[in-house]
């Protein structure tokens, strides 16, 4: 193209002579066309003196009859930058819509607050991971629980007050936020034993004032409004939804484990639950097999809280109250799972 245009040149023609840019491109893509305007030219206007604008009017007016100019070559500049955009993507759009639509859609996942990795039936956020905290609970757990057989917490509901009513009480204060407040609640008599669990605490637990497991299966989401997490369990949901077994040796127990009866033959009430407190706070004679418990209320008596050591619970007149392995009533003793 250059060495055409310097041609055109020679014959005395400036490059502003061609008119525009597009003037250009047709003449460099129809040569045959512009020389047959360069010989007109030529022939008509040898002279210096040719006017410019008559020049370009042959040009645009005077196309050689014979030449085409195809779309290919008319557009030719463009097709090209869109080409070399297309690859600069590195495919066409609708290769991107395609997978796009193509793509399944992420599967929803729980809160990490809320997920069961162990599938438990409890969120992993209520389990007690560290060693500190665990120790926390439990002097709370067992403090509590002791400090009912010496003087009853106004806190505790009257209406509750049965043997899975004091795990229940002690489970939940225990995990309250023991401020002056608190403190002031409970009423005389109760000390700080231990620092609060740093997990979490009641007013802020992931699942509310629903502590406990009420039925099989690991935690799902609903399981906060159908019912499967609940503020109540009795003696039979504490046993079989919210604890593990451990042993039905007694040394194998720590402090804050529970111990289970069962009487198949009982209807209203078969279940029966204890709380081991190993070594006492007070009174503890030197010995580490305390329990804790509560007798059951019925309508004829409200019952009450005992605290006695397990080598005298062996002596009971009542062989289904005996803690030991040939009682098939005794079921042994059972960690809660927020401790495992």
């Amino acid at each position: 193209m250059i060495r055409h245009v310097a041609a055109a040149h020679r014959k005395g023609l400036a490059l502003e002579e061609w008119g525009n840019i597009q003037d250009l491109w047709r003449y460099w893509q129809g040569r045959r066309h512009a020389l047959i305007v360069r010989t007109e030219v030529t022939r008509d206007y040898s002279s210096q003196q040719a006017q410019p604008e008559k020049v370009k009017r042959v040009m645009q007016h005077v196309p050689h009859p014979k030449t085409v100019v195809s779309p290919l070559q008319r557009y030719g500049w463009a097709i090209l930058i869109l080409s070399l955009g297309l690859l600069a993507c590195g495919q066409p759009p609708q290769a991107h819509t395609t997978r796009a639509t193509t793509t399944p859609p992420a599967k929803p996942t729980l809160p990490d607050t809320l997920n069961d990795g162990d599938a438990d039936g409890l969120p992993d956020a209520m389990e007690l991971r560290s060693y500190a905290d665990r120790e926390s609970f439990r002097r709370w757990f067992t403090a509590l629980a002791e400090l009912q057989f010496y003087r009853l917490s106004a806190q505790w509901n009257a209406e509750q007050r049965d043997c899975a009513g004091l795990v229940r009480f002690a489970w939940r204060e225990a995990l309250r936020k023991h401020d002056r407040l608190w403190f002031q609640g409970m009423g005389d008599g109760v000390e700080a034993v231990a620092p609060d669990v740093r997990a979490y605490t009641l007013d802020r637990s992931p699942v509310g004032e629903k502590l406990f497991r009420a039925e099989f299966g690991s935690f799902q989401e609903a399981d906060l409004t159908n019912g499967k997490l609940s503020e109540f369990a009795d003696a039979r949901t504490l046993k079989n939804y919210n604890t593990t077994f451990v042993s039905r040796d007694w040394r194998q127990a720590q402090p804050g484990d529970l111990l289970f009866y069962h009487q198949p033959w009982v209807q209203k009430y078969p279940y029966h639950v204890m709380l081991f407190l190993g070594e006492a706070r007070h009174a503890n004679e030197g010995a580490h097999d305390w329990v804790v418990y509560h007798t059951g209320s019925s309508a004829e008596d409200k019952g009450e809280v005992k605290k006695v050591r397990l080598s005298v619970l062996e002596q009971h007149p009542d062989r289904r109250w005996r803690p030991v392995e040939g009682n098939k009533i005794f079921l042994g003793f059972y960690r809660l799972k927020i401790l495992q």
